[in-house]
């Protein structure tokens, strides 16, 4: 979730920063940045893509065509849902028409409607961010494969933007061509509802048939994950091995999932990536924001049917509006950090569909078994519209956690890393209750203790440290810059990663290790050996230029924070 501001919106900036986001300065090879764009399709040579009659594909639903791209067959904005525009808002997903002919699916489908954001400049060039279209007939996932026959690993991805904002294809680090091409996997991404069409309880408005309004943003996950299980064994993958994994609001996601009983048994392993574990309201709050709202639209308390009638963009100006108006002043948004719980757009404990505060009162019970990666990034609260000098960072520090945490934090993270610009170390801790590196790290080692103390599937713990060279290095390992990485998409994300030699070396390296993961329940490949995390020593896998374990990396800074 995000700031409102005074007309009613949510600040996309903010709601990346609350979430679960002239010179280069770079110095490489004319060969290397010339290199083949796929981003671009600057392709000197022979295209490899075409649409042969062999990418069709069998559902439950119908037939699908897609196209083969490099040996890659691929099948963009395929329905798993309906619409749920109109009459639907608010209802559990319902099936798609079955179809007779075949569907084209060529092209990536609309995104729920969201406020676009509102951050430019150098955040968006290294994020490459493409806010894409909207519609609410959004329920669609994409799927990238080697092969329709045979039984691989899957690893279906879930994208973050809080629970308000984002898709499965705002970044080009989430194209799963790669993953399919290199590391023998069939990669899937999802859209679902967010915001106000996704966490908005009218079960008093609208009656019983509207008792899952309230999480339907994550029972359209759920339903997406059934899909799976059902028909992805038609694109060569095995449905008794599926990986569910997410970054920032996504991490929540899935740390949601795993303790959704009606998810239990549709995913083997999970990841939660820069996020996780959040302090999510009770029913009761978020009942209060949707009488708030009907009494400020100044709407008969049983009308869903002039809710379903209007129009998004004031539905959720009415809606953000609501939620100010419910929540007391100064409350913190609901995120690993936030306490008490506020009302909003997030998931709530409903008692059937979420039932606990998955990985923030503890870890569910359900997921036991499913093994899991956890970690983050050490820039987490990078703006590169920011630029602080010590003593702003300082101050900034002191209103966060007060002049002797301040002092003590700058001083241990300049001695740690002295080579690291102000500005860099700002975003290493920002005094942001959100998007802070070593806030993240604090809710990393807190998640992977409470699966260790599961006593049954392990935590691998990692952090990614790996410093950009774009933009004099100045961003550093960004909130959303591993994707680029565990995606193998170094190349594709070269206004990120420079597509250097050490970025396209590091990419095959942690896409193989959440491969390998998706595969077997464990990271380690053959040349990177990860040990599970414990909570005495917090072992760590650190993903830089040079990857090892290490006892709890910045250890001693992060414990300032707890202090």
């Amino acid at each position: 979730m995000g700031r409102i501001t005074g007309n009613g919106t949510i600040s996309r900036r903010d709601a990346l920063k609350l979430s679960a986001t002239a010179g280069l300065g770079l110095s490489m090879p004319l060969a290397v940045v010339a290199s083949d764009s796929v981003k671009t399709a600057a392709h000197s040579g022979p295209g490899t893509l075409s649409t042969p009659r062999s990418a069709i594909a069998k559902t439950q639903y119908g037939k699908v065509r897609g196209f083969l791209d490099g040996g890659v067959f691929t099948f963009k904005g395929v329905p798993y849902g309906a619409t749920t525009a109109g009459e639907n808002r608010w209802l559990p997903a319902k099936a798609p028409a079955a179809w007779t002919d075949e569907m084209l699916t060529l092209t990536y489908g609309g995104n729920c409607p969201q406020n676009l954001h509102s951050w430019t400049g150098a955040q968006t060039f290294i994020q490459d961010w493409d806010d894409g279209w909207i519609s609410e007939d959004m329920l669609k996932l994409n799927i990238w494969t080697p092969s329709l026959t045979g039984k691989r690993p899957v690893m279906f991805y879930i994208h973050g933007g809080g629970f308000s904002f984002g898709s499965s294809y705002e970044l080009p680090s989430h194209e799963g061509a790669n993953m399919a091409r290199f590391h023998d996997v069939v990669q899937v991404s999802v859209n679902h509802r967010l915001n106000i069409l996704g966490f908005l309880d009218v079960a008093e408005i609208g009656g019983s048939a509207y008792e899952d309004s309230v999480n339907v943003g994550m029972t359209d996950l759920v339903v997406a994950l059934k899909w799976v299980h059902e028909n992805i064994a038609n694109f060569g993958g095995d449905p008794d091995r599926v990986m569910i994994y997410g970054q920032s609001g996504g991490g929540s996601k899935v740390t949601t999932l795993m303790g959704m009983p009606n998810a239990n048994g549709l995913f083997s392993r999970a990841a939660a990536q820069s996020g996780g574990g959040g302090n999510i309201p009770t029913r009761e709050q978020q009942r209060e924001v949707s009488r708030q709202l009907m009494k400020d639209l100044g709407l008969h308390k049983n009308d869903i049917g002039a809710l379903q009638k209007m129009e998004w963009a004031r539905l959720n100006a009415a809606g953000n509006a609501a939620v100010m108006k419910v929540n007391p002043a100064g409350a913190p948004m609901s995120g690993p950090m936030g306490s008490p719980p506020r009302a909003g757009w997030s998931p709530s404990i409903d008692g059937k569909n979420i039932t606990m505060r998955s990985f923030y009162d503890g870890a569910p019970d359900i997921s036991k078994n499913v093994p899991m990666l956890v970690g983050s990034v050490s820039e987490e609260g990078n703006r590169m519209s920011q630029h602080p000098t010590e003593e702003q960072w300082h101050a900034n520090l002191a209103k966060a956690y007060g002049e002797e945490k301040a002092t003590a934090l700058v001083s241990t993270l300049k001695q740690a890393y002295p080579h690291k610009a102000i500005q860099t170390l700002s975003y290493m801790c920002s005094g942001a209750p959100g998007l802070n590196g070593l806030a993240m790290r604090n809710n990393v080692v807190k998640m992977a203790k409470q699966k260790h103390d599961l006593n049954a599937a392990p935590a691998y713990a990692y952090y990614f440290t790996w410093q950009t060279p774009i933009l004099d290095g100045l961003p550093g390992a960004w909130h959303t810059a591993e994707l680029q990485f565990c995606f193998d998409n170094a190349k594709r994300c070269e206004q990120g990663t420079g597509n250097t030699p050490e970025a396209q070396a590091l990419a095959k390296k942690m896409a193989s290790c959440w491969a390998t993961f998706a595969a077997t329940g464990k990271p380690s490949t053959a040349t990177l050996k990860w040990s599970p995390s414990d909570p005495t020593n917090n072992q760590t896998m650190i993903f830089d230029n040079q990857c090892h374990m290490v006892n709890d990396p910045d250890g001693a800074a992060r414990k300032i924070i707890l202090a």
